[in-house]
C-alpha cells in the first residue's frame, strides 16, 4: 500500500475497542441495589438489631479501606463502594443474634488482610466477604452458629436452621422457606427476596446467569443423587441455607470468579459439587462459603485451560 494512503488513515488503538458508560461503581450500586430487598426482610423478621449488624459491619468496612490507604498513602477508593458490597455480604451471613462486634472483626480482616494487603479492588485472589465470614467461623464458631433471636411481636424466636432440621428429620414447609419465615442468617432466609435481587442484577446486566444457574443446577442433580433420588429432599436442600444466597451475590465476584465463559460453567459445576458433598458427608450442614473459597483458589488454573485459543494459533491451515 502507499505510504500516503496509509498516512491519510485514521489512526486506530490497539483492540479491544469497547467503550460503556458502566463504572466499578455504578455496578457496586446495582449490587447494593439488589441486597436491599433480603435486608429489609431480615430487618422485619429478625428485629430491628439485624440491622444494627449490617450497618455497623458495613461502617467498619468503608472506615478500615479509608484508613489503610491514608496511612499507607495510597489513593482513597471507598467512593467505588466496594467495601460497602464487602460489608453487606458479610454481615448477611451473620445470625441475627451476633454480637456486632464479631463481624466488625470481621469486616477489618476482610478488608484489610484479604483485600488491602493483596493490592486493593481487583488484586484479591479469594472473595474477601467469604473470607471473612469462614475466618469468623472458625474463631467464634459458638456464636456464629447462635440462631436464636428477638423478633417483632414476639419475646424471642429459637429452633434450628432449616439444614439442621432435615438433618433431624423435621424440615420446614415449602412455603415457608421460600418467603424466610425460618432460623438463619440474616440475609439467606428468604428465597423470594433472593430471586428479586438477582432478577434486577441481570435485567442491569451486571451479571448473567451463567453461574448461578449452573451452580444451583449441579448442586440439585448431586443431591437427589445423594438423597436417593427424593424429590422432596431435593427440594428442602434447595430452598435451606445459603445456597441461594451464595449462588446470587458470591460466586458471581468479578475478581474471583472466572472470565472465560467455558471457565464459569467449569467453576460453577465444581461448586455444585463441592457444596453437595460438604452438605452430605461433613458434620457441617452447611458448605456455600467453603465451596466457593476453594473455588475461588482454582480460578487461575480453570482459566489456564479453558482460554480460548487465538484466532490463527496452532490452527490447522483450509484450503
Amino acid at each position: 500500500m502507499d505510504n500516503d494512503i496509509i498516512k491519510s488513515l485514521p489512526h486506530v488503538s490497539s483492540s479491544p475497542h469497547f467503550r460503556s458508560n458502566l463504572t466499578t461503581r455504578r455496578e457496586m450500586l446495582d449490587v447494593i441495589i439488589a441486597m436491599i430487598p433480603i435486608t429489609l426482610w431480615g430487618t422485619f423478621h429478625f428485629g430491628f438489631y439485624s440491622l444494627l449488624v449490617v450497618i455497623a459491619t458495613v461502617i467498619t468496612a468503608v472506615a478500615s479501606e479509608y484508613l489503610y490507604e491514608r496511612l499507607m498513602h495510597l489513593p482513597i477508593t471507598i467512593g467505588d463502594l466496594s467495601a460497602v458490597v464487602t460489608g453487606m455480604i458479610l454481615s448477611l451471613n451473620m445470625p441475627p443474634s451476633i454480637p456486632v462486634w464479631v463481624p466488625m472483626i470481621g469486616a477489618v480482616f476482610a478488608i484489610v488482610v484479604v483485600k488491602q494487603l493483596y493490592g486493593g479492588l481487583g488484586q484479591n485472589f479469594i472473595n474477601p466477604a467469604i473470607a471473612g465470614r469462614c475466618f469468623l467461623h472458625i474463631s467464634f464458631a459458638g456464636l456464629m452458629n447462635n440462631f436464636s433471636c428477638a423478633n417483632i411481636g414476639f419475646d424471642a424466636m429459637t429452633g434450628a436452621t432449616p439444614l439442621a432440621a432435615i438433618r433431624a428429620g423435621t424440615p420446614y414447609s415449602y412455603w415457608d422457606l421460600f418467603i424466610g419465615n425460618t432460623p438463619g442468617t440474616i440475609g439467606e432466609v428468604s428465597i423470594l427476596c433472593l430471586l428479586i435481587g438477582i432478577s434486577y442484577m441481570i435485567a442491569r446486566n451486571i451479571i448473567t446467569p451463567r453461574i448461578p444457574v449452573t451452580y444451583i443446577a449441579t448442586f440439585a442433580i448431586f443431591m437427589f443423587i445423594a438423597g436417593g433420588f427424593d424429590f422432596n429432599y431435593l427440594i428442602l436442600e434447595l430452598l435451606s441455607g445459603s445456597i441461594v444466597f451464595g449462588a446470587c451475590f458470591m460466586a458471581n465476584d468479578y475478581v474471583t470468579s472466572p472470565v472465560t465463559h467455558g471457565g464459569q460453567v467449569v467453576y460453577a459445576v465444581f461448586l455444585g459439587v463441592m457444596t453437595g458433598v460438604i452438605r452430605t458427608f461433613s458434620p457441617s450442614a452447611e458448605g456455600v462459603s467453603y465451596a466457593i473459597l476453594f473455588g475461588n483458589l482454582l480460578v487461575p488454573i480453570i482459566e489456564r485451560y479453558t482460554i480460548p485459543t487465538p484466532f490463527g494459533k496452532r490452527g490447522n491451515k483450509k484450503v
